[in-house]
């Protein structure tokens, strides 16, 4: 048998090295196309039970700031924390909690509200806010639905071509309801990884609060208004520091105390984290750092665990610059 020619081993290595070249450019392809969409090696975050039964949920940082909105709003019109995880585990099934612009026929958002069918303009739907308090709007009309089966309730407002599939999204939802209405104490973490477009910065952080939560009051005389209100209000704010003080939210089904209303705000803030580029939150003598391997709450970092931030009256929000 003949031996191959000297260019044949040549070209054949050539080969070899190509084909080794474009796995490399295809495997860096998609560990890129994962770290942009939230797949395996993007930035996360989780919520845990705060009844530590080891329940947890892991979620992208996208994901995080749309289920930090979609709360906000329903805390916002007083609703209840059932009114939330019906909110989160329909946009969970609906759109994976991501604001996308298409969907079945003309479905879009967070919850694949459809214009033809009268739940707004494009650009509306298009707007979490807008799309979440939309479907508040219809929630709050079907009787008795704090104590139907969240995927009946949540089958009335969608009329959904799939009714039973919001009951797989109930325990994550219920998870992050806890979190984001603020019943659970230290239970969501983020990586905070900066990742978003936003300009970063306490204004940003401030019109971000304003986007969610509604109108900002500016100084400290302002309160006695604000107390009765669920906006949170902004008393301090220089250099790269916004300090938020907390009050009860008399508006809401029930009221929710001091210290609810403070986790809400300070899980708020983490799930903004890698958009607004915020370095540290800290509440209630616990602090969350950007960038720990654990992204934990710790104990507060301030001497004797006193200092802004510390107690239950107000969170302190950090950013980068």
């Amino acid at each position: 048998m003949p031996e191959p020619s000297p260019s044949f081993e040549r070209r054949g290595r050539l080969l070899r090295r190509g084909a080794a070249f474009l796995v490399l450019l295809a495997v860096a392809g998609y560990l890129a196309v994962q770290y942009v969409t939230g797949g395996t090696g993007a930035p996360g975050c989780a919520v845990v039970s705060g009844r530590g039964d080891g329940a947890r949920y892991e979620f992208t940082p996208e994901q995080a700031v749309n289920a930090a909105t979609i709360a906000a709003v329903g805390t916002g019109r007083g609703l209840p924390e059932r009114a939330v995880t019906i909110a989160l585990a329909t946009a969970l099934q609906e759109s994976g909690l991501r604001n996308i612009r298409h969907g079945d026929r003309d479905s879009l958002g967070l919850f694949q509200q459809r214009p033809s069918q009268g739940w707004g303009t494009e650009k509306e739907i298009l707007d979490p806010i807008y799309s979440s308090g939309i479907f508040y709007e219809h929630l709050v009309k079907v009787r008795g639905y704090t104590e139907l089966p969240l995927t009946v309730a949540a089958q009335r407002v969608q009329r959904s071509g799939f009714p039973e599939a919001y009951a797989k999204h109930e325990p994550d939802a219920t998870l992050l309801a806890a979190a984001l209405t603020g019943r659970s104490a230290a239970t969501l973490t983020c990586e905070g990884r900066p990742g978003g477009t936003r300009v970063a910065g306490p204004d940003a952080v401030r019109a971000a609060l304003a986007r969610d939560f509604g109108r900002l009051e500016s100084t400290a005389a302002e309160l006695g208004a604000a107390r009765a209100t669920p906006t949170p209000s902004v008393i301090e704010s220089g250099g790269n520091t916004v300090l938020l003080p907390v009050t009860a939210d008399k508006g809401s089904d029930g009221g929710r105390g001091v210290r609810e209303r403070g986790w809400q705000l300070a899980h708020w803030a983490v799930a903004n984290a890698s958009d607004l580029h915020i370095q540290r939150v800290s509440y209630a003598g616990r602090e969350w750092t950007a960038g720990n391997t654990d992204s934990q709450w710790r104990a507060s970092a301030a001497p004797g665990g006193s200092g802004a931030g510390s107690g239950l009256d107000s969170v302190r929000i950090v950013t980068t610059h």
